[in-house]
């Protein structure tokens, strides 16, 4: 089940310190940071069958399409996408778990999206499943 890790701010006369203390990354294995080059840039539609994701923007914010792979030979192309918007200001990680496919938009300019894995850069040629941006249209409403 896709799920939110709230997390918050601590601030002082010194600055700010950003925290999410219930994202328990005993799993993670990497991680990478992706920032588009524009806001009208759509990375995806990529899946992954056995890998999970954990999203945190570190700026601006992200659109992220969602979609729960019912065949992994040949997905359904009618499968309901859903959409979730993600900012820094939300101070949360957003957890994929394995099984989805993921497609996702910078809303702003110079947005910065940190992802964290759970295997490593090795494992992904045999976890990465990838469709063409057009490929699941059927929004949920």
């Amino acid at each position: 089940m896709i799920k939110t890790i709230q997390g918050g701010v601590s601030k002082d006369i010194r600055g700010q310190i950003r925290f999410v203390n219930d994202f328990d990354m005993s799993d993670v294995k990497r991680f990478y940071i992706i920032k588009n080059r524009d806001n009208e840039l759509i990375r995806g539609w990529r899946a992954h069958k056995i890998e999970q994701r954990w999203f945190y923007v570190l700026s601006g914010s992200f659109s992220i399409d969602l979609v729960k792979i019912d065949n992994w030979d040949s997905a359904s192309r009618d499968l309901p996408v859903d959409n979730i918007v993600i900012s820094a200001a939300d101070l949360s990680v957003l957890h994929v778990p394995p099984g989805y496919g993921t497609a996702f938009r910078a809303n702003e300019l110079d947005s910065e999206l940190l992802v964290y894995a759970d295997y490593g850069i090795e494992h992904a040629v045999n976890d990465d499943y990838t469709y063409p941006l057009d490929y699941f249209t059927k929004r949920k409403s």
